[in-house]
């Protein structure tokens, strides 16, 4: 204890105390925020459209209008990708019943060989049901038509960030000034940068996976090409959930050597893309530890639901930016999150 003050451990814990009061009502807000923050990502994706135009004579209310116009665009085709693949996901389910149910029973008779009991061989098989996976098609064609109830909240949202976002450029120093100019400026350069290197890896990956599938006779290649796009966007097992429905699918409709094959291909891309390169371009940016990194995939989804997953690094970085940065104390926080060295000394 100093100067009177509380001691140290006591005010870590007051401060995860008053971190769980904090994250508990997000929680119990996330149909609300979610869409919010869904809403300010694409707006500070959007939002460096005004400048070419501001600069060549454009009023603020069109430069305005014009980074909302994009913002919606980037959203329509989210919303199309999305739309698209649940639709032929659906219709593509009752055409492969059959090869669905022989292959559970012979995943079944495997298990049972290795010394599986009857309830264990049964339980992993029924994944490959089709009385399981209708249910998980039409769940999915229901969380689509949330999205779309959802999206009316965003488009809003993207109204009335945009224009605020214009007026802080107006009032010159919305932050604060100084130190606090500077850690918004890296906080919005970093969430762009994320997404647009994001999305252009992703977009990568995503035709390069939807050849092969395609080359190989899987089913349906535009839908798992979509899901390799938005899986790109979810942090270190995004390409585990990418890969396993191709794969189980080619399971389905040639047998474990095309599953093989299929698991291989994937990984082969997505391991020098996703694992070798695109880190390369998107650290400087983002500057969070792998540790950090993985945590926030599964805190977030936890705290607002699957969107968390994709939102995870922009709203890691924003806890950052207003709790650790701003604190002369907290260097050792910082370069645990993984803020580079040379940011720490400047």
């Amino acid at each position: 204890m100093a100067d009177g003050g509380l001691a140290h451990g006591t005010r870590v814990l007051l401060t995860l105390a008053a971190a769980v009061v904090v994250f508990a009502g997000v929680w119990l807000a996330r149909d609300v925020l979610a869409p919010a923050a869904v809403a300010a990502v694409v707006v500070i994706i959007a939002h460096p459209v005004r400048f070419p135009l501001e600069r060549r004579g454009w009023p603020s209310w069109l430069a305005t209008t014009a980074v909302i116009v994009v913002a919606y665009l980037i959203l329509a085709a989210l919303a199309a990708l999305l739309v698209v693949a649940s639709a032929q996901f659906v219709a593509m389910l009752p055409d492969y019943a059959d090869e669905l149910q022989r292959t559970a029973t012979e995943i079944a008779g495997w298990l049972e060989s290795l010394g599986a009991t009857d309830a264990t061989a049964s339980a992993a098989a029924s994944a490959l049901h089709p009385e399981t996976l209708v249910p998980i098609a039409a769940s999915i064609a229901d969380a689509v038509l949330g999205f779309a109830t959802a999206f009316f909240f965003v488009l809003a949202y993207v109204i009335f960030m945009a224009a605020d976002a214009s007026g802080f450029r107006r009032g010159g120093a919305a932050f604060g000034g100084g130190q606090g100019e500077g850690i918004a400026g890296r906080y919005f350069t970093g969430v762009r940068r994320y997404y647009v290197v994001n999305a252009s890896f992703g977009a990568v990956v995503a035709v390069l996976d939807g050849l092969l599938l395609w080359a190989l006779g899987i089913p349906a290649p535009l839908v798992w090409a979509i899901l390799a796009f938005v899986t790109n966007f979810i942090p270190n097992i995004g390409f585990v959930i990418g890969v396993i429905p191709p794969a189980v699918l080619a399971l389905v409709v040639g047998g474990w050597p095309l599953a093989l094959v299929v698991v291989l291909a994937y990984s082969v891309i997505n391991v020098v893309l996703q694992v070798l390169v695109q880190p390369k371009f998107v650290s400087d940016a983002v500057g969070l530890s792998l540790t950090l990194t993985f945590f926030s995939v599964v805190f977030w989804a936890l705290v607002i639901g699957p969107i968390g997953a994709i939102l995870c690094i922009p709203l890691t970085l924003l806890v950052r930016a207003l709790l650790v940065e701003p604190d002369p104390g907290a260097g050792v926080l910082r370069r645990l999150s993984g803020v580079p060295p040379e940011r720490e000394r400047a």
